[in-house]
């Protein structure tokens, strides 16, 4: 995003949270400019001569002329595509439900704030939307598709680059690991992000190729992150494709053979909502890669609708919970309640819990004071490029003395 271009909308019935609100965001100091509307009308209306990714809608749920669902239907007919963020003193499952339609909707939603709106929770939301939201692509890259050709050709050519996000252990702050993210730098659209090719990927055949090409990238980062006095774990996803064919631990240990990786430095994780489709077949695959001494995570915990029985089924040794029922859970007692369960489970089972989606110093005691073993989220780093890692590293142990205290 371009920083001349950012704007923020404010749209809230009542003038006095417009005004609150606008005081709280240009205390910041973001560079955007800042508008405030008590009519849904006035800001659709406005929003018509703007409605790209550099756009940050706050916008209040309950006002009486539109309401803020009708709102959010409004704005994906319009076919915005900024950021969202719900403020409102609601009950949180209005304001859940009112994101999980929004998401159906392809908005992306930051997160939400009650009112009056805590000031970290605000700077967090801003952070997000200033790296470019949840699920973003730079503002040069079109949503469009790509071709089998196109696709192969970014493998074959390099174009294919991995960031970092660092996970961390809660007692101690201790670098744990590294989640490998993979970014196309494309040589006319910018850095596309993975939402945006991993599905041709799949449909094209590549995906064992792609997930060759990160983890060598990451192998080969890790072995000059040892030079630098760094000895942490690997994590990379797998496509559920991936786990439909059987020789996929074969291709896996001829990958780690290549890379000079130790089996029990990879984690290979695993997104449980679409873990349904052959079941049988990836309980064979993931019982032969736990042989081999290689991690499985189960990601995004409590998204999909299967949890318990694929707990049960499949030799998990790492449970990631999902961002949403960890971001804010300290103040929102749905989300800490879900949050406190697959706790729970993962300490029944004896396998090593995750946060995912901290994001502030409220989330970060939070999932610290819980017990929780690691944690990742924007608080601690967003994704970085390898070489970024060491620098982090070490503004990370200055800060760990503050944190663990």
């Amino acid at each position: 995003m371009t920083t001349q271009r950012r704007r923020i909308l404010i749209v809230d019935d009542d003038p006095l949270q417009v005004g609150l609100l606008g005081r709280q965001l240009a205390n910041t100091g973001i560079a955007a400019s800042i508008e405030g509307h008590t009519s849904t009308a006035a800001a659709l209306a406005s929003l018509a001569t703007a409605i790209g990714p550099d756009t940050l809608v706050m916008l209040d749920l309950n006002m009486p002329e539109t309401d803020g669902i009708v709102f959010l239907r409004q704005l994906a007919a319009s076919g915005f595509s900024g950021s969202v963020v719900l403020v409102s003193g609601e009950d949180e499952r209005i304001v859940e439900t009112a994101a999980r339609l929004a998401a159906a909707y392809r908005i992306d939603v930051l997160g939400s704030l009650v009112k009056p709106a805590p000031p970290s929770c605000l700077q967090a939301m801003l952070r997000r939307w200033q790296e470019g939201g949840r699920h973003a692509r730079t503002a040069s890259a079109p949503a469009r598709g790509y071709t089998a050709a196109e696709l192969a050709r970014a493998i074959a050519e390099g174009q294919l680059l991995n960031h970092y996000q660092p996970k961390v252990d809660l007692r101690s702050g201790a670098f744990a690991g590294v989640e490998a993210l993979v970014r196309w730098q494309h040589p006319e659209d910018g850095l596309v992000f993975p939402d945006a090719f991993i599905p041709g990927m799949e449909a094209s055949g590549l995906i064992d190729e792609l997930t060759r090409g990160v983890l060598l990238r990451a192998a080969a980062d890790l072995r000059a992150l040892r030079a630098e006095g760094l000895r942490i774990r690997l994590a990379i996803n797998v496509s559920m494709d991936s786990l439909d064919r059987l020789g996929f631990p074969e291709l896996v240990c001829a990958m780690l053979d290549e890379t000079g990786l130790a089996p029990a430095e990879l984690i290979l994780e695993v997104t449980e909502s679409r873990l349904g489709s052959n079941p049988l077949t990836a309980l064979d695959i993931l019982a032969r890669l736990r042989l081999r001494q290689i991690g499985v995570s189960i990601d995004d915990f409590g998204t999909g609708h299967s949890s318990l029985r694929q707990l049960r089924d499949l030799p998990f040794d790492e449970l990631k919970i999902d961002r949403g029922f960890v971001t804010g859970a300290r103040k929102l007692p749905t989300r800490r309640a879900i949050f406190c369960g697959c706790l729970d489970m993962a300490r029944e089972l004896n396998i090593r819990s995750v946060a995912e989606g901290v994001e502030d110093r409220d989330d970060w005691d939070f999932v610290r004071s819980s017990g929780c073993d690691q944690a990742q989220g924007y608080f601690i780093s967003r994704p970085i490029p390898a070489a970024e890692l060491p620098a982090w590293h070490a503004r990370w142990q200055q800060r760990c003395g503050e944190l663990i205290g």
